[in-house]
């Protein structure tokens, strides 16, 4: 499989990311044991490049198969804390959870920033404290996820992000505070300003599945960046590796990639109708119709990505 160096930080990686996300609680919620043989296959497929997040929990399962792994493949994790502390215990704890002495790449969580908001001026603990550790060698790079264009064009212009994880697919979905055209261009100012940058969502959490050909080539047609892409069975690493290795003459005779689809629900008789999954949603696709109604998730703007599942105190919200 292609490989390829992200930005200035040396850190050679597969073009295929295998994304932890949706085999953790927040989505499928696969047995650990299960996951782990899922991530070794793609190991041994020739991907060397893992994405998760304190949020995820599926440091778990990346700890069963960095056990057995052929190599030590590079490990992105990220977390949402706020301040100094709250950052370096994430950091610890993807240390310690996974049983490894540093992290490759370490990322603000930051999906959601307003647009007004500078992350790196709000958050300037969190981020100062990932500093400290790539300083300390507990991580070798710090960046930042964020589904925001003005974040993205943000993070081109300060010396101290080494990565850039920005949301792109094809139709634009869950992108905030921007177009799909700005960011592509936020994305091309973070490469021309040697970023290391690999994309999320291409397949717009699950919703352009169906459309797997030309939703991954367009995300190619970017640039030529890892594709971080969530993986929740033998069969999809099988399918991936097989896209992702094929030359191109060869991809069209690959048949469309088969797989169940899945949205998220709110259950009313468990709803307390408390908002944090509104807050909690990074594509805003979820609200109220109006004061009298319990909230709704809009599938057209759902992204699939579970992060409402881990906000919801009730446990309302499931995937069916």
């Amino acid at each position: 499989m292609k490989k390829m160096i992200l930005g200035k930080t040396g850190i050679k990686v597969s073009e295929l990311c295998f994304g932890a996300l949706p085999m953790g609680p927040l989505q499928k919620n696969i047995p650990a044991a299960e996951s782990a043989e899922i991530i070794l296959k793609a190991l041994n497929g020739g991907i060397n490049f893992i994405d998760t997040a304190q949020l995820y929990q599926t440091y778990e399962p990346i700890r069963l198969a960095l056990k057995r792994a052929p190599f030590r493949p590079v490990i992105v994790s990220k977390a949402m804390a706020a301040d100094y502390d709250g950052m370096r215990k994430a950091v610890d704890e993807s240390l310690q959870a996974m049983e490894i002495d540093y992290i490759d790449i370490f990322h603000l969580h930051a999906a959601r920033v307003p647009a007004s908001e500078n992350v790196f001026t709000q958050r300037a603990g969190a981020w100062q404290a990932l500093i400290d550790c790539k300083k300390e060698g507990l991580i070798k790079a710090a960046g930042i996820s964020t589904h925001s264009v003005p974040t993205v064009r943000l993070a081109a212009e300060i010396e101290e992000v080494d990565i850039v994880f920005p949301i792109i697919n094809k139709n634009g979905t869950g992108i905030l505070f921007g177009t799909l055209a700005e960011m592509e261009a936020a994305i091309n100012l973070c490469l021309a300003r040697n970023k290391g940058v690999y994309f999320m969502k291409a397949l717009g959490g699950g919703c352009l599945v169906k459309d797997y050909h030309a939703a991954v080539s367009y995300a190619r047609s970017i640039a030529q960046v890892p594709i971080a892409m969530g993986m929740v069975s033998q069969a999809e690493v099988d399918y991936n590796l097989a896209y992702f290795k094929a030359a191109p003459n060869e991809i069209a005779k690959l048949p469309e990639l088969v797989v169940e689809e899945k949205c998220f629900q709110i259950l009313g008789f468990l709803c307390k109708d408390c908002g944090s999954c509104i807050e909690a949603c990074p594509s805003h696709a979820i609200a109220k119709e109006s004061e009298a109604i319990k909230p709704k998730i809009n599938p057209d703007l759902c992204l699939r990505c579970g992060y409402c599942v881990g906000y919801c105190p009730q446990f309302a919200i499931r995937m069916v």
